[in-house]
Formats: structure tokens, sequence, C-alpha cells
């Protein structure tokens, strides 16, 4: 089995991968802007955050099931299927009534991009050598970089000038071209075979992965709920690992994860996404509340995140020729948590240069990780179970986000309330929650200082989430000239790793 496309072609197939990577990337951004006003007009502010936590509980369960049946049946159905799935759900956001059923109709467009990023990343693996791909991904990494600036602007002028529905209506033309180029120019030799879905699997996976996420995103609804949650969880994670133990075709197969090399890989990306989650939540508060800055120069300093990462993403190719893959790796785990440690040496009087010079080293750094991890990985498995490998990595970066945005999150409120006396504290919540909140902290020098500590905690948090991802990384299992050279066959590169 295998995807087969004349190299003159091969440019249109990315291009189509990046309509449909684009997609999905700019939702976040442009969903976020016009939310307020699709509140204003639904109602149901209550609801607020389920319209984000539906999509990506959908995306992050369906991740490594579409990547798994991405080797049964194919990537080209699983991608077509995908979008399709996702540009209903988006046509049918557009015409929501109400927060309930926006709510719905965003978890329908995550069950269709569950299957975008890790498909389209494994066909980038299943077309390209190991010395072609760190340049292809760099094109990829750009897309998420661009939609990162266009999305705001976007969705501020859609709401202004259109209807707030069609920032969902957008999609339409861009999920149509993608599946017109998947269709016209990704040509696939599939050996026909009995595949046996492991339809039990994919309930137990589902159901245990959607109660941990909402125990993370819920953390504030009490014991009476949780405590039935984490017992669901339990439960059904227990019963997931027996029965993928006996199922002749797993979603997730335990022999798989438990090689050293893709192990310690998915632990590095997960934590690597914790520590990127915490960055890009609470850098931007610390720069409004405690620097005093605008937002635009908040959005500064992530910014030099955004540049950071893709640089390294298009360099990396250079990196493993003159390198190789192991050197590569570990510069990358070591400038992550480097840049990590400027954000310790923040003050209410800091530049927020400071911030934005230690964003672009993490940014730098875990564009080397990801992509040399994910580069690992692919060329570690034969191409029957590159999709669910690709599809592992993924899942464990947006599980990363998730736990590392709840995790620092509370660390930020412990520290308020060791910092601040219950009069101090509540005075902090009340001012954090009105429209001016993070303007009004730099006129009151004693809320700021409860502010300025509390948010270090989360800091250090980060710096050292970032040092265990730099302890991880240095465990992946790689020889040292790996990838090293410019006309390295696929062969030889599986020879280089040791599994």
């Amino acid at each position: 089995m295998s995807s087969t496309v004349d190299r003159s072609r091969r440019p249109l197939v990315i291009v189509s991968i990046m309509l449909a990577t684009f997609m999905v990337a700019i939702e976040a951004t442009i969903v976020a802007t016009a939310m307020p006003r699709i509140v204003g007009q639904l109602g149901g502010f209550t609801y607020y955050s389920w319209v984000f936590s539906a999509f990506l509980l959908a995306q992050s369960t369906t991740t490594v099931i579409y990547g798994k049946l991405s080797d049964i049946f194919g990537r080209k159905p699983m991608l077509i299927g995908g979008i399709i799935i996702f540009l209903v759900g988006s046509t049918l956001a557009g015409f929501a009534w109400s927060m309930a059923s926006l709510i719905v109709f965003r978890l329908l467009q995550g069950l269709g991009a569950g299957a975008i990023q890790p498909v389209t990343m494994t066909v980038v693996g299943d077309l390209y050598k190991l010395e072609e791909r760190a340049k292809v991904q760099g094109a990829l990494a750009s897309v998420w970089a661009i939609s990162a600036v266009i999305g705001p602007l976007a969705g501020g002028i859609i709401v202004d000038n259109l209807s707030w529905a069609w920032i969902f209506w957008i999609n339409l033309p861009l999920g149509v071209l993608a599946i017109a180029g998947f269709m016209v120019f990704l040509h696939e030799s599939i050996t026909p075979r009995e595949a046996k879905i492991d339809y039990l699997g994919t309930i137990l996976f589902s159901i245990s992965i959607v109660s941990l996420l909402v125990i993370l995103t819920e953390t504030d609804a009490g014991f009476a709920v949780l405590c039935p949650l984490a017992i669901v969880f339990l439960v059904t994670g227990v019963l997931f690992l027996w029965q993928e133990r006996r199922a002749p075709e797993p979603i997730i197969s335990i022999a798989l994860w438990s090689q050293r090399l893709i192990a310690t890989s998915n632990a590095a990306t997960l934590l690597a996404g914790m520590a990127l989650i915490g960055l890009t939540t609470v850098l931007p508060i610390y720069v409004q509340g405690v620097l005093g800055r605008s937002p635009l120069e908040a959005g500064f300093t992530l910014t030099m995140l955004i540049v950071g990462w893709p640089l390294a993403v298009m360099l990396a190719s250079r990196f493993f020729r003159t390198f190789g893959i192991r050197t590569t790796l570990r510069a990358g785990s070591l400038m992550f948590p480097f840049g990590s440690f400027f954000l310790l040496f923040l003050t209410p009087e800091s530049s927020p240069v400071i911030a934005g010079i230690g964003s672009f080293l993490m940014g730098f750094g875990m564009g080397l990780i990801s992509l040399t991890s994910v580069v690992l990985v692919q060329e570690s498995v034969e191409w029957s179970m590159r999709g669910s490998a690709t599809a592992s990595i993924i899942f464990s970066r947006s599980l990363g986000n998730t736990l590392g945005a709840t995790a620092l999150g509370a660390i930020m409120n412990v520290g308020i309330a060791h910092y601040g006396s219950g009069e101090l504290a509540a005075r902090l919540h009340d001012i954090l929650n009105q429209p001016t909140g993070l303007s009004d902290l730099v006129g009151d020098p004693a809320i700021r200082g409860v502010f300025d500590a509390a948010l270090h905690w989360s800091f250090w948090g980060v710096v050292i989430v970032a040092l265990t991802t730099c302890a991880t990384i240095w465990l992946i299992p790689v020889t040292r000239d790996a990838g090293r050279g410019s006309s390295m066959p696929k062969a030889d590169a599986q020879d280089a790793i040791t599994h």
C-alpha cells in the first residue's frame, strides 16, 4: 500500500493540503474574534467556553481513530471524508439559532477536523523522502503562522460588515478546492485486505478521552459532577486497554505506542505542548496586566513565537544534512527551556522585548522538536502504521495543550490566593472580571504586585515543564548521524533509528 503521485504534481497535492490546513488553522482565531458578537445575538454566555471546548473535544478524540482508519482504507478517503464532515458542520454553524445548536455544530466541525492534521502530515511522509520533508513541513508550518495573523483581522472585518455566519461559511470554497485537489492529484495503490474495525475500542476510547477532557476543562464544576466523570474515565480507560490487547485491528496499537522511540517522542510532545500553551495563555496577560502594555504589544510577544516556529521548521532540512537528526533534536531541546528562562526575569518595569526574545527561542526550539519528532516516528514504521504513528504525535500535543492550560491556570489561582489576602484576592478577581480589567491593574500597585507574583508561579511551571521536555527528548533513541546527508534513502533512515 502506498500513495503515488507524479513528481510534477506533488506541489499541487501540497497546495491542497495547505488549503485544508488553513481552513482548520484559522478556525480558532477567527471564531474567538467573532464570539462576543455571536453571544450578543444568541445569548447563553454561560456556555461561551463550550463553543471552543466542543470543537477541541471532538478533534482530540478522533485524531487517533482517523490515523488508524487511514492505515486501513488509505489517506485519500479519510481526508475527503473529514473535510466533508467539517464543511457540513461549518454550514450548519452559520445557521445556528442558539448557543446549544452552535455547540452541537461545532462538535460536528471537530469530528471532521480530527482527520485533517494527522492525515495530511502522513501524506507528506508518504510522498517525500526524509531529506525533502523538512522543507515541505516548513511550508505547512507557515500556514499556521499566517492564519494566526489573518484570523483576528478577518474575524473583525466579517462581524463589522457582514453576518457572523460568514466566519463559518468562508470554509466552503476552501474545502471544495481542497477536495478537488485530492481527488485529481492524490492517487493511492491500496492492496485489498479484510479489515475488522474495532468499534468497541473506538467507543471506549471516545468515552474515556471525552470524560478526561471535560474534567480538565470544567475543574470548577464541583465534586458531585467530577467524581462520576473520574470513575467513568478510569473504568472506560481500563476496558479500552483490555480491548486493544485482544482486538485484531486495534485503534491504538499497544505494541506501537510501547516502542521506545514512539513512547518517548509522544511524551516529549505532550510535555512541550503543556509548556507552549502555558506561554501563550499566561504571557499576554502579564504583558497587559503587569507591564501595562497594549493588546497590540502583548500580541507582538506571541508573534515572535509564531515567527520562530516555522523558521525552525524551514531551516530543519539544512540542519539535518549538516548536523544530523540527533544533534538537531537535542539543540531544539536545549533552546526550548532556555527561552522559558527569560520569563523568570520579567518585572513590572521590563520591556516586552524580553518576553518576545523568550517567545522566539521557545518557538524556534519547538519547531525543531515537533518536526524532528514527526520525521523520526514516521521513518520508524511501515506505511501500514504511519497514519497511526503520526496521529499519536498530534494527539499527544493536543492532550498536552489541554493539560497545560488547566494546570498552569490552577497554579496562577493558587498564587493569587497565596500572595493576596482575602480582600486583595477578591479585588483582583473583581478587576479581572471587568471589560477593562487588565488596564485597570496598572493603577493599583498592591493588586499589580499580587498579580505579578502569582503569574511568576505560572512562569516557573512553564520552566519546569520545559526542562522536563528537554530531559525526555534526550531519552529518544537516535543514532548520532541519523539524517545526515542530502540523499539518504528511506531504508538507511530506518536503519539509523534504534527501536
